[in-house]
């Protein structure tokens, strides 16, 4: 009987990539245990859908969650994707917004 899990692949990559925002393919293909050139192409599949930014810093990238995308499923259509990864342990980095920085409130933010 062969094993299996509760989130797909672009789940699991997604979480890597908002819990380790400059991790590489390679090291995300080691962790899941599927290929290299997959991790990629589901990256790309995020990117084009809006799920992630992605920078190049030096010779590597670093990746940003586009939190208030919505689930792509019919049954929780409502959730946003934000919410999902903090299920999974993601914590969200916080910033304070420039009104905030003027006046010395912390108490609202952006999302990194």
């Amino acid at each position: 009987m062969s094993e299996w899990t509760f989130l797909t692949n672009h789940a699991l990559v997604l979480s890597y990539l908002a819990k380790h925002p400059s991790i590489t393919a390679r090291e995300i293909s080691l962790d899941i245990g599927i290929t290299e050139r997959a991790i990629r192409k589901i990256i790309a599949d995020l990117d084009e859908a809006g799920y992630i930014n992605k920078r190049k810093v030096g010779r590597g990238t670093r990746y940003r969650i586009n939190p208030n995308l919505l689930l792509r499923t019919d049954a929780h259509d409502d959730i946003a994707i934000g919410n999902f990864l903090e299920a999974l342990g993601w914590k969200r980095r916080r910033r304070k917004s420039r009104a905030d920085k003027s006046s010395g409130d912390t108490t609202t933010s952006t999302t990194d």
